[in-house]
């Protein structure tokens, strides 16, 4: 699993943190958003979906060969 965020579209607004279930523990927010620790990720896609700019994308492990991409 991989959170990508779009650093040109991100605006730092911390949405993605504050929505998150584990926020503190994956999201780091110094001007931009950044996902670490995704082992604590629930894979929930409310990051992706809260983005108010649509900067995050999360790909999701490959099932039957293929990738799942959300993003919002």
């Amino acid at each position: 699993m991989i959170i990508e965020v779009d650093r040109d579209k991100c605006t730092g607004c911390g949405e993605c943190k504050d929505v998150c279930p584990k926020g503190p523990r994956i999201w780091k927010i110094n001007g931009k958003a950044e996902a670490n620790n995704l082992r604590y990720c629930h894979v929930c896609i409310l990051c992706a979906s809260k983005c108010p700019v649509g900067a995050i994308k999360v790909i999701r492990d490959e099932i039957n060969g293929e990738k799942k991409e959300f993003r919002a």
